[in-house]
């Protein structure tokens, strides 16, 4: 018994960066959506750039404690930032206990600050449609 094989064609799909989102009355439009920071929209990862925003660095433990994770959790989420150069990260030794501390970049601070002005849009719009 021969097989066939069937295909079936998608249409191709927008990509977000040029989805048009209508408002409630016709010809209104916010002309693209802007992209999410997806490395910083993630929940741990947020935390992390959050706190180092408002502080000049953090300890390890201080981040683990504030953000209320496991060592390993933090562990990857902070070399995602660190690889991505929002984060910069020091080891060191305070007598024989290693100190790993992280500090906020100025590229993590302006990717930081572009998130927060695109969440204040997103919110901004809401109400509006909302009212």
């Amino acid at each position: 018994m021969a097989r066939r094989i069937i295909s079936v064609h998608r249409p191709e799909r927008p990509r977000p960066a040029e989805v048009q989102w209508r408002r409630g009355t016709p010809g209104r439009r916010l002309e693209s959506a802007p992209q999410f920071d997806r490395l910083i929209h993630e929940r741990v990862r947020l935390g992390i750039v959050g706190a180092l925003a408002v502080n000049e660095s953090l300890c390890f433990q201080d981040l683990k404690r504030l953000l209320n994770t496991t060592d390993g959790n933090l562990s990857v989420h902070a070399r995602k930032l660190e690889d991505a150069g929002y984060v910069a990260c020091s080891k060191s030794f305070d007598g024989r206990v290693p100190r790993t501390e992280y500090r906020l970049t100025a590229v993590g601070r302006r990717a930081f600050e572009r998130y927060l002005n695109h969440m204040e849009t997103l919110i901004r719009v809401a109400r509006e449609q909302a009212a």
